[in-house]
């Protein structure tokens, strides 16, 4: 039995399944992962351009990289691996989708319970007045990009130095004490809490299957079935396979 089936069974067979998601999905998006040879943090250091302290001393520097990030992430389109996992919510299979992104292309495939742990870039707020924006009302040719009431817009995500936002924080970790399977894809597991969350399942009896190009902590440690491969073709065949299953 190969590991896509050795999967598929596991999941078919599941009664409460979570994905954990990380930058690694959205790669065959054109969104660069953050760490990695190719990645954000080879170019930006973290500290200097990721931590709250750096924005609210410097923000328009921070929103140099930041408009970059925009740039690439506003043109982007959901690959085959969100459309599968939206498409195994759909057929009653993934309970939610915990996320470490802030591209909302989960939302964009068709996802509809996504918890977004590290919070969104969708949306931003005046570091100032507290008043929201979408992302498609705000003029990112300014840099840094001001409020009506001229304080400085911050995106809705979550920096070095900030707090998860607590309704993500209890829900994840809530459905990682009930779930019997955690699907794990295109993450290094190496940013906590949410690398906890594969544990904390296991701890209580779930299996893991972990898809990704290279192994992780978790691989030797918790991982039941490993499929390395990009998540845009392993996904996808998992899923086909699941739905005969299941059918």
């Amino acid at each position: 039995m190969d590991v896509v089936d050795r999967a598929a069974r596991l999941i078919a067979q599941s009664n409460l399944l979570i994905a954990l998601t990380g930058a690694g999905i959205s790669v065959e998006s054109g969104i660069p992962a953050f760490r990695g040879s190719q990645g954000l943090w080879e170019r930006y250091d973290p500290m200097e351009y990721a931590h709250i302290s750096s924005f609210r001393r410097n923000p328009a520097k921070v929103w140099r990289m930041l408009a970059e990030l925009y740039g690439i992430v506003m043109r982007a389109e959901p690959n085959p691996a969100h459309y599968a996992l939206a498409e195994l919510e759909r057929i009653g299979k993934c309970a939610a989708v915990i996320t470490q992104n802030v591209d909302a292309l989960h939302q964009k495939a068709g996802s509809r319970n996504v918890i977004e742990f590290h919070g969104t870039g969708e949306t931003l707020t005046c570091m100032d007045c507290g008043k929201n924006y979408h992302i498609s009302d705000v003029d990112l040719s300014k840099v840094p990009p001001t409020c009506s009431c001229g304080g400085v817009l911050k995106p809705d995500i979550v920096f070095f130095g900030e707090a998860i936002p607590p309704e993500a924080l209890r829900s994840a970790f809530e459905l990682a004490s009930k779930a019997d399977v955690v699907l794990v894809i295109g993450t290094s597991a190496q940013v906590y809490p949410a690398a906890q969350i594969p544990y904390d399942a296991k701890s209580r009896g779930a299996k893991v299957v972990e898809v990704n190009l290279e192994p992780t902590p978790l691989t030797d440690s918790v991982t039941d079935v490993f499929c390395q491969g990009r998540a845009s073709e392993v996904l996808p065949a998992i899923v086909e396979r699941v739905k005969t299953l299941v059918d």
